[in-house]
Formats: C-alpha cells, sequence, structure tokens
C-alpha cells in the first residue's frame, strides 16, 4: 500500500472532490467508511446529497472556527492522506477499509488511539481500490495536531498492514535516495527532446568525474572541462571552497538562465564535504610501466573487487559500505574505458547500483582506498586491446553485484536490493558481449588431449562436487589453454586452480569454467614462483597435512576420470 500526504486550507473543496462523481469519472458510489467518532454525515447515504455535505464540512470546520476566533489556527489547516492498495491486491471490505484508516490516522498523530481530543477526519471510499482519509488539523484544545513525519509513520503502519492482512509488499526506501525530477523538470527534458532530466544527466557526469578524480582540484578541474556543463564555486567569506554547484547549458529557466543544482541537490553521496572525504581515502598507485613483476592495475582492481563478497560477509557493516561505494565509482567510470558497443549497458549498470551505494550504514571510505586507487590508475594508462581483461573485470563485478543484493536483503534495505539486481542484469548482458572473442581465442589455443586428461586430475582435486558443469561448458577449451601457457611459464597448475577456488567458492557462479578462467589468467599474471620457493612450500604443506594430501593422492589416482569431449 503507498500513502500520499498533502495539506491544505479548503475544507468545503476537499469534501466536494472527494464526493465528486461528474467530473472525475473513477469516482464511483462514494461513501464513508470510518469517521472520528463513527457518527459523522455521509453525503454519500443521503436523500439530501448537498445539505449533508454542508453539514459534514461545519463538523469537520467547528474546531478550526473555534481556534481562528482565538488567532491561532493554522494557515493550512486539512490533512489529505490517500491510500491505494496494489493491483495484484485483493478487494478489501469497507470494514477493513475503515480498519486500516482508524490505524493511520492514530499512528500519524491526527488521532492517537485513546485521545479524546484527536483531530476531527472522515475517509471516504469512491473506488475499490483506494480511499482517501480528510481531517482538519485541530485538536480538541484547539492546539495544532501533533503530526511531525507523518509520511514515514504512515508507511510504516502501512507495511504492518500489508504483512498482516497478506497484501503486495511495496518496496520501501531509507530517505537516503537522490531526489527524483520533478514533474516540471521530466515534461520540461521532453519538449527539449532528452531523454533525461537535467537533474539525472548532471549526477551521472559528477558522478563520473568523481570516480575519476584523484583530489578536489582535479574534480573541479574536470567537471569545469566537461562540454555542456556548467560549474560555480562557491566560497566562505575566508575564500576557502564552501561548494559547488552545477548547471546543463540546455536547460534554462523562462528567462534564460541557468537551473543550478548544488552536490547534495543532485545525491546525498555527492556533496562537497562527502567527495571530499572520499577523494582523501584514495591509496595511491605506484608509477611506472606494468611488466610481470608489477599487475597492470586492471588485475589490481578486478583482484580488489574479487575480495568485496568477502568483506561483506564480516560483520563490520561500515567497511562493507565503503566496499560497495567503491565498487559504485569503478562503475561509474568503467564507461570511460570499454568499447562502445558495451558503453550503454555499462552506463545502465552505474545508474541502477548508484542507489545500492547508499544506505542508513555511515561508510568508512578507508576501507575502499585500494579499488579507489587502482580504477583512477586504469584511467590514467592506455585501455588494454585485450578483451580478456575487461572480461575478467566484469565477471568479478557480477559476483560483487549477485553479493551487494545478498547484504543489502539481510538488512532489509529493499530498494538497494532491486537496484543491485538491476545492475546484475545489466552487467551480465555487457559481459555476454565481452566474453565472446577472448574465449574464442582462448579456445583455439587449446592443449593436446593428453594435457587436457593431466588437467581435468587436477580440476577433480581442486572442484570435484563442480567437474562434470566445468567439462560441460563451452569455456571448459578455454580453462585448459589458460592453464597449459600457465604452466609453460613456470606455474604449478594444480597449486594455481587451488588458489583460484579458495579465492572465493563457486556457489554464486552459473558457469565456473569461465570464472575459473578469468582466475586463473590473473593469478598467472605474475611471475612464477623460484622452484626454492616451490619446494619450500610443498615441504610446509606436507608437513602440515601429510596424511590427507596421501589420501586425497591416492583418490585421484584410482578414481575415473570422465574425458572431455574435444570442440
Amino acid at each position: 500500500m503507498i500513502a500520499k500526504i498533502s495539506g491544505g486550507k479548503d475544507t468545503a473543496g476537499l469534501i466536494r472532490y472527494l464526493f465528486d462523481t461528474e467530473k472525475a469519472k473513477d469516482h464511483v458510489d462514494p461513501h464513508l467508511v470510518a469517521s472520528w467518532d463513527g457518527f459523522a454525515p455521509d453525503p454519500g447515504r443521503t436523500d439530501n446529497f448537498d445539505a449533508t455535505r454542508r453539514l459534514l464540512v461545519a463538523d469537520l470546520d467547528l474546531r478550526v472556527k473555534q481556534a481562528r476566533r482565538l488567532g491561532h489556527a493554522p494557515e493550512k489547516h486539512t490533512w489529505h492522506c490517500s491510500i491505494r492498495a496494489a493491483e495484484s491486491d485483493r478487494i478489501l471490505s469497507d470494514e477493513q477499509w475503515a480498519d486500516i484508516a482508524r490505524r493511520v490516522v492514530a499512528a500519524t498523530g491526527i488521532a492517537p488511539e485513546g485521545d479524546p481530543d484527536g483531530c476531527r477526519w472522515v475517509a471516504v471510499r469512491h473506488a475499490p481500490d483506494h480511499i482517501h482519509i480528510a481531517a482538519t488539523k485541530v485538536r480538541g484544545d484547539l492546539r495544532p495536531a501533533r503530526h511531525w513525519n507523518d509520511y514515514l509513520t504512515a508507511d510504516r503502519e502501512l507495511a504492518a498492514v500489508e504483512k498482516e492482512y497478506g497484501l503486495f509488499h511495496v518496496i520501501r526506501g531509507d530517505r537516503t535516495a537522490a531526489k527524483r525530477p520533478t514533474r516540471a523538470e521530466q515534461e520540461k527534458a521532453q519538449r527539449a527532446g532528452h531523454d533525461k532530466p537535467a537533474r539525472e544527466r548532471l549526477r551521472a557526469t559528477v558522478h563520473t568525474a568523481v570516480a575519476a578524480a584523484t583530489s578536489m582540484e582535479e574534480f573541479v578541474h574536470l567537471l569545469s572541462h566537461i562540454d555542456g556543463v556548467l560549474v560555480e564555486i562557491v566560497h566562505f567569506p575566508s575564500g576557502d571552497v564552501r561548494g559547488y554547484k552545477v548547471a546543463a547549458e540546455d536547460t534554462t529557466t523562462a528567462g534564460k538562465e541557468p537551473v543550478w543544482f548544488s552536490g547534495s541537490e543532485l545525491a546525498p553521496d555527492l556533496s562537497f564535504p562527502k567527495i571530499r572525504m572520499r577523494l582523501e581515502s584514495i591509496e595511491p598507485h605506484a608509477a611506472g610501466q606494468p611488466g610481470r613483476g608489477r599487475p597492470t592495475p586492471w588485475h589490481q582492481a578486478t583482484a580488489s573487487m574479487e575480495r568485496i563478497p568477502h568483506h561483506l560477509d564480516r560483520t563490520d557493516d561500515q567497511a562493507s559500505q565503503a566496499h560497495l561505494a567503491a565498487f559504485g565509482e569503478s562503475l561509474d567510470a568503467l564507461p570511460l574505458l570499454a568499447p562502445r558497443s558495451l558503453r550503454s549497458q555499462l552506463r545502465e549498470a552505474a545508474s541502477a547500483f548508484e542507489r545500492a551505494t547508499r544506505s542508513r550504514i555511515q561508510a568508512e571510505h578507508h576501507h575502499g582506498r585500494a579499488l579507489r586507487g587502482a580504477v583512477r590508475a586504469m584511467l590514467r594508462e592506455p585501455a588494454p586491446k585485450d578483451g580478456a581483461t575487461l572480461a575478467m573485470f566484469l565477471d568479478a563485478a557480477i559476483l560483487v553485484a549477485i553479493a551487494a543484493a545478498r547484504w543489502h536483503q539481510v538488512r532489509h534495505h529493499d530498494q538497494q536490493v532491486v537496484a543491485a539486481r538491476q545492475t546484475l542484469l545489466h552487467l551480465q548482458a555487457a559481459y555476454g558481449q565481452a566474453e565472446v572473442a577472448p574465449l574464442a581465442a582462448l579456445a583455439s589455443r587449446c592443449p593436446p588431449q593428453e594435457t587436457v586428461d593431466r588437467h581435468m586430475l587436477h580440476l577433480r582435486q581442486a572442484v570435484p562436487d563442480r567437474l562434470e558443469q566445468i567439462i560441460e561448458d563451452p569455456a571448459f577449451d578455454s580453462l585448459t589453454a589458460v592453464l597449459a601457457e600457465a604452466e609453460a611459464e613456470g606455474h604449478d597448475p594444480e597449486r594455481l586452480l587451488q588458489q583460484a577456488v579458495n579465492h572465493r567458492v563457486l556457489d554464486d557462479a552459473r558457469r565456473p569454467a569461465r570464472v575459473l578462467t578469468w582466475r586463473v589468467q590473473r593469478l598467472s599474471a605474475r611471475p612464477a614462483p623460484s622452484a626454492r620457493a616451490n619446494a619450500a612450500q610443498a615441504r610446509s604443506v606436507t608437513a602440515q597435512h601429510a596424511g590427507p594430501r596421501e589420501h586425497a593422492g591416492a583418490s585421484v589416482a584410482t578414481s575415473q576420470t570422465p574425458r572431455a569431449r574435444r570442440r
């Protein structure tokens, strides 16, 4: 159920509208279902409609007129709350709607339960799926009604009503969402031929600038050099920067003046202080060209993202919120680096996840500094021509989106759950396009069958419960190719597979062969350990797990391993 609350100063006009059946064609059989004392005159159930309507208005306005004579009646003395059920809900009876109305006026403070001085109110039903509550906001003691935060209290009560009545559960927010464009802004954008209002376009632009900047100075510089965007820096009298305002050049007032938005008007996390807090928590990235001894920023960012599900499994909610915010920034930056064919899906993913980056939990942003630093470094180095790097990045991002939805769901962050799931759909669509070429290139380098059989033994050791699923995956040839190439570089394939599996369980992976392909490729980009290091690690493992290792080895030797189909 959804409540919409407004105020006014014309009781007669409000009652006239609620009982009108001529202008409002959807008003059918308007009548009272409840009132402040149960005896209010009902214009819908009388032969003399006009006289009864005037009598009802007089009864509702009685205390307003008394308070007005004393000089302290509120200017907007009417309180109007419409409550609508979902289309999928069953039709409720008048008695059920009456119960809901009484609960709402009690919860909001209009007429608290057991308070003889509660405000006067009536509930009118003129359609099967909703009611209207009309009240005057003067109590019996002639004081104004105490109905602060009435929308939130009504919403909370309606959530309980949904549960008790078995009705559709409405997705509710926590007042951390960005402000929606007004109807006027939406209509203005449509007249100008824009797909989105200026507020939403500027929000996406500022988010991208934040994701690319390493300091407040650079943020202001980047924002000032974006085509179509006007920027104004606001200063304190001392000269220090107080904040900033942005406007779209193509959106002006009737007087041809820019329509300015402060950062906090675009989104809660885009205020000047909050941007500065995030930018101060970026981990500096070492300069220099990547090589075999130093992973690329893409690999570093992917590794940081793969650790996020682990962080979300812990009990530090402030750290988890920070990792989600950092992941959101990586999605904001990704369209700048991706091929043109993927940018639309990636922009939609970033736009959707923007809602999942905020909640009532305060983020401690220093926890996400490694990912933020790697993303900034990605933007400052040439984008890799190898599509495998992007596919690897998107594969990790998909797992983060799944983990984010689960984390928010446990904490009952309903809007954030929906946002994370929408993000997942866009990321999966982008990954579906990005994976085709690099997987085909890897599959073309599939090793001989005897090498494939040997790697299957390693897979049985590392993921025995997923072996059949991995072999049947079309990406199996790509996985054996990266294992063979890693082995040629001096890596131990069995150890690489075990590291890939230990880094993150494959329960969330629909196609585990592809997940393992990208993880093994990223892990093999590091220099292979020396023979001495391998020997030392082998001795350590043997000393600690001699029994289990020997048993496992015997199991592999005696088991029947299925042969892979050559493709």
